[in-house]
Order: C-alpha cells, then sequence, then structure tokens
C-alpha cells in the first residue's frame, strides 16, 4: 500500500544505527559526554579554582608585597615621635661634646684641658648608656629579661670607660676608646638587644653621630693648631 517502502525503511534503520553507537560511546566513555556546567554553580567553581590558584607569578608578588609591608621603616624616621623632654635634655647633652672643638676653632688653638673634660664626659656617658641597660632590664613590665645577655652587655661600655679614664695620660688613645665604646654601644643596642622605643634609637642614633664628630674634630685639631694650657685640671704648665 506504501508508495516509497524501501526508502523509509532504510532511513528508519540508519537512524536506529545512529543511537545505538552513540548510546555505546556514551556507557564505554562517559566523560566525553558529560553534562555542562549549570550557570548558577559556574562561580562558584571559579571561585573554588582561585583559591588554589598558586601561579609562580603571582606567588612571588604578593609574598613581595607582603615583605614590603612587614618592612619596618628606618629608625631615624621615629624622632618626631621622641618626647619633647628627652629632646630637650639630649640637646643639652650634647653641648659638652660639641663645645670643646668648637672653642679650639674659634681661638685657633689646641687646649688639652677641653680635649680632657671632653674625653671624661665621653667616658661618663658610656657609663650612663650602660646603667639604662640595666634599669631597662630590672622592670617589672619589661620586654627585656635580666638575663646573662641583658646584664653582661650592660657592662661592656662601663669597660670602655675605666679603660678610657685608666690611659687618660695619652689623651688621644683614650679619645679613639671611647669612640669605639660609643660604637660598641650603639651596635649592642640596635641589633643585639633591639627592646628599646624607637624614638629612643632614633635619639641613640643622632647623638652618637655628634659625638663621634665631635671627638673627630678634636683630634684633628691636634695636629692643626698649637698646643696651649695644662693638660689636666689642677696640673701646672
Amino acid at each position: 500500500m506504501l508508495r516509497y517502502p524501501f526508502p523509509v525503511r532504510v532511513a528508519a534503520s540508519r537512524r536506529i544505527d545512529k543511537l545505538l553507537i552513540k548510546t555505546s560511546f556514551q556507557q564505554n566513555f562517559p566523560l566525553l559526554f558529560a553534562r555542562p556546567w549549570h550557570l548558577s554553580s559556574f562561580p562558584e567553581c571559579m571561585s573554588k579554582i582561585q583559591c588554589f590558584h598558586t601561579s609562580p607569578c603571582c606567588f612571588k608578588k604578593k609574598q613581595k608585597q607582603a615583605e614590603l609591608s612587614a618592612r619596618s621603616p628606618s629608625t631615624i624616621t621615629y624622632l618626631s615621635d621622641s618626647p619633647k623632654s628627652a629632646v630637650y635634655i639630649t640637646l643639652a647633652g650634647l653641648v659638652p661634646f660639641v663645645a670643646p672643638p668648637l672653642v679650639m676653632v674659634m681661638t685657633k688653638t689646641y687646649i688639652p684641658l677641653l680635649a680632657f673634660t671632653q674625653m671624661a664626659y665621653g667616658a661618663s656617658f658610656l657609663s650612663f648608656l650602660g646603667g639604662v641597660r640595666w634599669g631597662f632590664a630590672l622592670l617589672e613590665s619589661r620586654p627585656a629579661q635580666p638575663d646573662f645577655l641583658n646584664l653582661a652587655n650592660s657592662i661592656v661600655p662601663v669597660v670602655f670607660s675605666w679603660f678610657a679614664v685608666l690611659i687618660s695620660e695619652t689623651l688621644s688613645e683614650a679619645i679613639v676608646t671611647i669612640i669605639i665604646g660609643l660604637g660598641i654601644a650603639l651596635h649592642i643596642e640596635l641589633f643585639l638587644l633591639p627592646h628599646y622605643p624607637n624614638w629612643f634609637k632614633a635619639l641613640r642614633r643622632v647623638v652618637t653621630l655628634v659625638a663621634f664628630f665631635s671627638f673627630v674634630i678634636t683630634l684633628l685639631l691636634k695636629d692643626i693648631y698649637p698646643e696651649k694650657g695644662p693638660k689636666k685640671p689642677g696640673q701646672v704648665v
């Protein structure tokens, strides 16, 4: 009764064969025919993938930013945070360092007595620094413990000041000893025992630099200007 029975049967058989082949592929290789993700779950999956993203470039960039943010600024920048009383007392304490070479330059004369007073004040200043460290370690609410490291290092400036006074007959060597003691004390306070406030460290750097240059100028003036006056208090020329 049908006009085209053969072509219809052939087309139907071809469709059936295609469906059978597709079904067998889906059963044997299910990963190739996985269903696409829903649009609603796509951002959540992307967020999870981003959390575990470990690209070397991004990791190095984040690590560098973390190091820059954790790096503390220079200690000298905290000088403006110093209490006014500490600043005024520190400036007044610099006068015995600066005054002797300044007077020698004004008079164009090397005065051993002024150089001796400058050296003696430097020795006293070193002893003061040792006492500051000792007292700082003995406070009840202290960041530094009264252990052997803190208490022994507080004695180092005192030893240098004592030795400078001991060899004060040779004034140049005594001044060099004071300079070395100031440098070692600053190194201990900034690097080995860094428990002081930042503003105090800034003041210590300023004081050490001023004292260092004042002592160096005094040593240079000894070879430039003629010597005049006694070498020690009470000594007759």
